[in-house]
């Protein structure tokens, strides 16, 4: 199914994601907002909820916004044209061409990891492709070779011969359709290429996180509107420069910045979880409440019956599980 929506969401979803994770989320995703008007017509926070789980939450929230704007700009119609696409949120050259090529057959190139690591085997070049420079080279040389007809067919082959022959590791050359024009195959260097320059090492952050449960109710507090996992829910948690007596320390952080009295009653095993530039080491404790209310307008008491609604990071939904196995919150509602 080739519409212009459809295409759009499944390109958004699988940056940077495996597309057997994708499937089921697309498909909800679909069932949920089967249009560009139903899904900019929802509320952000039911969007994050049907993102709930993919990470990289700025796609959801990019393609929020894209939606109305096309809703608003281009009365629910995709853009077909390489300048009004690229003007929306979230779609930058690769997803343009994506959209364009497979859903107006549009001759634009859509170059993906998969698509530079064939060109620069097939072309027997050396640029490093972690480059803009490199990204721009191999988009030219892409157009050079497109035909004007099934420009969307080309792009997708391209992507499926990088995804299932010409592979980052042990290449299968001797299936490969392009065998007798590979240059990199031919000087018997195709495992070296493409050259791609090492990414830095995640940097490493300590956080304490406070699990505060009054009654039947428990502390979630919301992330920022801005930066990383921007408006998603989570437990309290606090950055911790040096190691001190985490318990304490805790509470003292719980009053100091929540308004709230805790007794701290036990350590949770850690959670960690890393992202492409920083590596989040959690130490997690349960708190009884014992006074106080919030007095950060972001955080509040939900019930686990209500707990469906809010949108979590995948670092806290373990720490939920571990809740869950535990009996201390019901199955049911998590």
């Amino acid at each position: 199914n080739r519409t212009p929506y459809r295409v759009w969401v499944s390109e958004i979803m699988l940056q940077q994601t495996r597309v057997e994770t994708v499937k089921p989320y697309f498909e909800n995703f679909i069932a949920k907002f089967p249009t560009v008007e139903a899904l900019a017509d929802a509320a952000e926070e039911e969007v994050l909820k049907a993102w709930e789980g993919l990470g990289y939450y700025s796609r959801a929230r990019n393609l929020h916004r894209a939606a109305r704007e096309v809703k608003a700009s281009y009365g629910g119609r995709v853009p077909d044209t390489l300048e009004d696409i690229s003007r929306l949120a979230g779609i930058g050259p690769y997803t343009a061409g994506a959209i364009l090529s497979i859903a107006y057959d549009k001759p634009e190139p859509a170059v993906d990891g998969n698509v530079m690591r064939v060109f620069a085997r097939l072309l027997l070049l050396e640029d490093d492709i972690g480059k803009p420079k490199a990204r721009n080279k191999i988009s030219e040389l892409v157009r050079q070779a497109m035909p004007q007809e099934r420009a969307g067919d080309f792009n997708q082959a391209l992507m499926e011969l990088g995804a299932t022959i010409c592979l980052p590791r042990s290449p299968h050359c001797l299936t490969c359709p392009v065998f007798d024009y590979c240059l990199a195959r031919k000087e018997g260097v195709q495992e070296l290429l493409p050259v791609k320059g090492k990414p830095a090492q995640p940097r490493p952050v300590e956080l304490v996180v406070a699990v505060i449960r009054r009654g039947d109710r428990w502390l979630i507090n919301k992330r920022p509107a801005q930066g990383l996992l921007a408006g998603l829910w989570e437990f309290p948690m606090f950055e911790q420069e040096h190691r001190l007596g985490d318990a304490e320390w805790l509470a003292a952080q719980t009053e100091a910045r929540l308004g709230l009295t805790v007794a701290v009653e036990e350590e949770l095993p850690p959670v960690q979880h890393t992202f492409s530039h920083i590596a989040w080491h959690l130490r997690v404790f349960r708190c009884d409440w014992l006074a106080g209310e919030p007095t950060a307008e972001t955080a509040r008491f939900v019930s686990s019956e209500e707990w469906g609604k809010y949108a979590f990071p995948v670092a806290h939904s373990r720490i939920l599980a571990h809740l869950v196995q535990s009996g201390l919150f019901p199955a049911a509602h998590a």
